[in-house]
């Protein structure tokens, strides 16, 4: 580079939408359960480094995925279409249990049709509050496939990045897998 040369650093802009799943468990003591009482994304972002990437974080609600209603789903489309007006995003990311996050996947593809910024969603398989937790992993994963994904709803969970309207959730091996 020429020394007249200047270097853009402006943040690559993410709107985080959080919704609960496995990666926001914690352990309550009191009831010797998971519980999503306390958020954690606020905390497990704080531990990356991400120096360029400005992340502002919208909760929607703190739900399992299993509980996710057709009501909630529609939500999560609504709070999308909502960020991708305002037209101020590189990127959109969502955090999600894995249980429904296919069916989640699917509605955003088909409301949003083609976004004009990568839409990302993902979860974990074990709490970011519990040992061996691949959450910090997969946000950080989802969060770089945000920046590198052409516009489009995809999900990205364990290294891959899934076309929205092709994952489904692989129990037996306990990550996101395509469809065929």
């Amino acid at each position: 580079m020429k020394a007249t040369e200047s270097v853009d650093r402006s943040p690559f802009n993410v709107v985080l939408l959080a919704t609960g799943g496995t990666i926001e468990k914690s352990y309550d003591p009191h009831s010797g359960q998971l519980s999503l009482a306390v958020p954690v994304i606020e905390g497990l972002l704080e531990s990356l480094d991400m120096p360029d990437v400005s992340v502002r974080i919208e909760r929607l609600m703190a739900k399992d995925s299993l509980d996710i209603t057709d009501a909630d789903r529609q939500a999560i489309v609504y709070a999308a279409q909502a960020v991708l007006e305002q037209g101020s995003v590189d990127a959109l990311v969502i955090t999600h249990g894995t249980d429904t996050l296919a069916e989640t996947a699917v509605a955003l593809h088909v409301a949003l049709g083609s976004p004009g910024v990568p839409v990302v969603i993902t979860g974990a398989m074990r709490p970011y509050r519990v040992a061996a937790s691949d959450a910090a992993q997969n946000i950080a994963q989802a969060l770089m496939a945000a920046r590198l994904l052409a516009p489009g709803v995809h999900a990205v969970m364990h290294g891959r990045a899934i076309d929205a309207e092709r994952v489904v959730k692989d129990y037996e091996r306990l990550t996101l897998t395509a469809r065929a």
